[in-house]
């Protein structure tokens, strides 16, 4: 299971620092973020995802508590968002690869399904780093998860732990295909911890391509 997950409510739906296992090394493109596999998350986006963030994330009470629930810290802004926006990249390619097809349609009912919960699909979007411009991408995210989940499940349903079990096993299989990526971080924003499949803190001094100029 993902250590960071997506906070849903009550501890649901926050999508986790999870264990991608991809490549964490530089160099990266001058003007990136991230990398993962043939797509490019900019510093200019990013930057501009964290300012939206902070705004809205402070005036909304249910979206700090659910952050608070997770064991996550407001502090944390820039990785978290970067994280977040790499295992939505790596949740993508999964379901590529394993011939799943989300529909809007699907998305629509998992954001209905948060919009049922306290604070809504604002609240569980902003719990994961992400300003409410991203409530579909989130949305998406969990569709993926639970479609690949569906596969996993025995032709009768008896508990809710078979469920849960299903999910765990559906986000071992997002990690393994991370694995199997090229994920580079920036420096800039620390380093990729293949132990824990998170993004660390910065570690080492930056030169210049390393901070995102030229």
């Amino acid at each position: 299971m993902w250590p960071v997950r997506f906070v849903k409510s009550a501890g649901a739906v926050v999508l986790a620092a999870g264990t991608l296992a991809g490549c964490g090394g530089s160099p990266v493109q001058a003007g990136s973020a991230a990398i993962v596999g043939d797509q490019r998350i900019t510093i200019a986006s990013l930057d501009r995802d964290v300012r939206d963030w902070q705004r809205q994330f402070r005036d909304n009470a249910v979206a700090n508590a659910l952050k608070e629930q997770s064991g996550g810290s407001a502090d944390d802004a820039v990785r978290q968002a970067l994280g977040t926006l790499v295992r939505i990249r790596v949740a993508d390619q999964t379901a590529r690869r394993a011939g799943v097809a989300v529909t809007e349609g699907r998305t629509d009912a998992v954001v209905a399904g948060f919009d049922r919960q306290s604070g809504g699909a604002a609240a569980i979007t902003l719990a994961n780093g992400l300003p409410v411009r991203y409530i579909r991408d989130v949305a998406r995210f969990f569709a993926i998860r639970d479609a690949l989940a569906a596969r996993l499940l025995p032709p009768r349903v008896t508990s809710a732990q078979q469920v849960m079990d299903a999910r765990q096993r559906a986000e071992g299989a997002i990690s393994a295909v991370a694995a199997g990526m090229t994920i580079k971080i920036n420096p800039r924003y620390g380093s990729f911890d293949r132990a824990h499949g998170m993004i660390g803190p910065v570690t080492t001094r930056l030169s210049g391509t390393e901070r995102g100029l030229g």
